[in-house]
């Protein structure tokens, strides 16, 4: 009888992806190493920079396949102990030189400690904003006093404001309260108060009080929270002027890479719910103190959030269980706009007494994010017919004119963001960004995330000697692709061909597929950077789901073409239009009426924060905006098959044909149907 050898531990990092075994007590920094996980460490693994820190996550996680328990790392050893006593470590994190792999683990390397910090690609687009927000500033003289009429301060306070500013009524907490007499009697009666009104409140809160003239200003943050990047733009809230962009990535990565897979954690694991809300909730924390210090000022002026998000960071945001948006009919807790007190939320690192307003959300799979870009883009309001797209992981779409808005959500998953990409990366300096094959020669060049030069242009090395050339992101990985099929390299299933059938030695055999080189710098230490079959399949899934979305809309308005496609995001907005048409990720249309509107849900949650009639507005639009639900329409799934051939199986692309002609090439050696399905089970 053969006795079955048990498998070493299976290790998995998020949110690069990779994967792979090693023996029962290895170091859990010498796995990230043997993986090419971007891992920092400048001590040696001693445990005494702390650089390598690591948050491992227990459970069952559906999306890796893995059941992770308690005993899968090591025990705290002395080092850890002494350096948590020392310095400290957050909750749950652990030293990755000191921890050892002892079972199957998913193991989550936060951002402080990569090496390649991520660029977080979501800056605040410039935008007139007409200013009208919620919180305001008013200096005022309170009456002093007087034994002959007796009145407390509060009242006295709000007798002043009505005085002289037309304020009917306040109210203010018990925090507020006990600082209220020394404050005035501080500026001997002359006070600055910031006042909190929105258009549903009758009454007026005080948020804050000064002593004096208060003129270190007031601020909000405009957060998007997103399912991979947490960004926020910290606003002057009596300008409208951006003082600070910043992002930290979404820590809730590592209990699953998309929205689906985080559901399936809280299913499978009691409090799943609540180990992610807490996690996210300490990154806001995280961000807004960073984010303040980056423009020096003092957090406690931050006085007021609004947020947009998807359904499901929605509900994760609040502490709602996100078990309902995991199976139809996808119901929310609630749609309605929602606006509650921050610390209601436990955001600790802003002002004690600030406010926090999320945006509605349209329906239960199009959120708040969605209605965002709809308030900024304003596509209801549009002569011609717009096709407005924010890529991310969950791509949300409207389609619409002043006749109609249609909206819908499609499930594109992280290839786009460089996750399950054998090279890919977040889109941090080294990484590459953009890329050209050419058609003769079969030979690529690119540019990197932190230069301006090409690989084949002078000084290129010396431009990139301290970042290196580290992977390839998502807009890399898209121009990859689409330059591999117009450089004849793969067919339109697909299929990368052989070194022999695509006459360059760049195309190298893995098995029964094949890959493309795109740099080799192992002789030197660094990476071998190729895209695989398997690449490609993750690429073609993801624009299937994008271009799907986008033609199921076209159908239920009854049309074949748009008028103008509009980019949104961060990723949309660093990708090539001409890429995306080739690689058939959006529908065909003249490349000038393909543009970028940038982070338009963080724009539409500016607008949101600086204009309290904007919120009254798209309370109302997102009642008008017909939902479309992919997952129940049968028509879903027939684009997405014929949209996994490049750039598509059935759909004609005249203004494509004029931008560029597509080589005739097939390098399907028998037995595929022409859409790559069965290698792609294979592979």
């Amino acid at each position: 009888m053969t006795t079955q050898v048990p498998k070493e531990p299976l290790v998995v990092f998020t949110p690069s992806g990779k994967r792979g075994r090693f023996p029962a007590g290895t170091p859990v920094l010498t796995a990230a190493r043997q993986l090419g996980v971007d891992l920092d460490s400048v001590c040696g693994g001693r445990g005494i920079c702390s650089k390598c820190q690591v948050t491992p996550g227990y459970g069952e996680f559906s999306k890796h396949g893995v059941t992770v328990h308690d005993d899968a790392l090591s025990e705290w050893n002395a080092v850890e102990e002494r350096y948590d006593q020392k310095r400290g470590l957050k909750p749950g994190r652990r030293l990755g030189c000191q921890a050892t792999v002892q079972r199957d683990v998913v193991i989550d390397v936060p951002p402080e400690s990569q090496v390649h910090k991520q660029v977080v690609r979501k800056a605040a687009s410039a935008r007139v904003i007409e200013m009208d927000p919620a919180t305001r500033l008013y200096f005022v003289e309170v009456d002093e006093p007087d034994m002959h009429e007796p009145t407390g301060d509060l009242e006295r306070l709000a007798r002043a404001l009505k005085r002289e500013w037309d304020i009917p009524e306040i109210r203010a907490d018990l925090t507020l309260l006990s600082k209220l007499q020394p404050t005035l009697r501080k500026g001997k009666w002359q006070v600055t108060v910031a006042l909190h009104k929105s258009h549903r409140d009758a009454v007026a809160s005080v948020i804050e009080i000064w002593p004096g003239l208060h003129e270190a200003g007031l601020y909000g943050l405009a957060i998007d929270l997103g399912s991979t990047t947490v960004a926020a733009h910290l606003t002057d809230l009596e300008t409208g002027e951006v003082k600070a962009s910043s992002g930290i990535m979404n820590p809730q990565i590592r209990f699953g890479e998309d929205l689906m897979s985080r559901v399936s954690y809280a299913m499978m694991n009691p409090g799943g719910d609540c180990e992610m809300t807490a996690a996210v909730r300490e990154a806001i924390n995280t961000l807004s103190d960073k984010i303040a210090k980056e423009a020096g000022i003092d957090a406690a002026l931050i006085v007021e959030t609004v947020f947009v998000c998807n359904p499901v960071m929605h509900h994760l945001l609040l502490g709602i269980d996100p078990v309902e948006l995991g199976q139809a009919p996808f119901a929310l807790a609630t749609s309605e706009s929602i606006s509650l007190m921050a610390r209601e939320l436990d955001l600790t690192a802003i002002n004690t007494r600030a406010r926090t307003y999320i945006l509605p959300c349209i329906a239960g799979h199009v959120g708040a994010d969605c209605a965002a870009v709809a308030l900024s883009e304003e596509p209801g309001k549009s002569d011609d017919l717009a096709l407005i797209i924010d890529v991310g992981t969950n791509a949300e779409i409207l389609l619409g004119d002043k006749s109609s808005v249609l909206a819908c959500s499609s499930p594109t998953g992280p290839a786009f963001e460089g996750a399950q990409i054998s090279s890919g990366q977040r889109a941090a300096s080294g990484a590459i960004d953009a890329i050209r094959i050419d058609p003769e020669t079969k030979e690529p060049r690119f540019r990197v995330i932190g230069s301006d030069l090409w690989s084949d242009e002078d000084g290129f090395a010396e431009a990139t000697a301290t970042t290196g050339v580290t992977g390839i992101c998502g807009s890399g990985i898209i121009e990859a692709v689409a330059e591999l099929r117009m450089a004849g390299l793969m067919d339109p299933s697909g299929l990368i061909g052989s070194a022999a059938q695509t006459g360059t030695d760049r195309c190298i055999a893995e098995g029964r597929t094949h890959s493309y080189l795109i740099h080799d710098a192992t002789a030197e230490g660094g990476p071998r950077i190729t895209v695989t079959q398997g690449d490609i399949r993750a690429i073609q899934l993801a624009k299937s789901a994008l271009y799907a979305g986008a033609r199921l809309l076209m159908d239920e308005r009854g049309v074949d073409r748009v008028d103008r496609i509009v980019l949104a995001g961060a990723f949309g907005a660093h990708i090539s239009s001409k890429h995306a048409m080739v690689l058939g990720m959006i529908p065909d249309a003249p490349l000038d009426k393909v543009t970028s509107a940038g982070n338009a849900a963080g724009t539409g949650a500016r607008i949101a924060l600086c204009n309290i009639a904007a919120r009254a507005e798209i309370e109302r639009v997102v009642r008008e905006i017909d939902k479309v639900e992919t997952a129940i329409e049968p028509k879903f799934q027939e684009h997405f098959v014929a949209a996994n051939a490049i750039p598509h199986k059935t759909d004609a692309f005249p203004d494509l044909s004029k931008i560029v002609s597509l080589p005739d090439v097939s390098f399907n050696t028998g037995g595929d149907d022409g859409g790559g399905r069965r290698r792609r089970r294979r592979a």
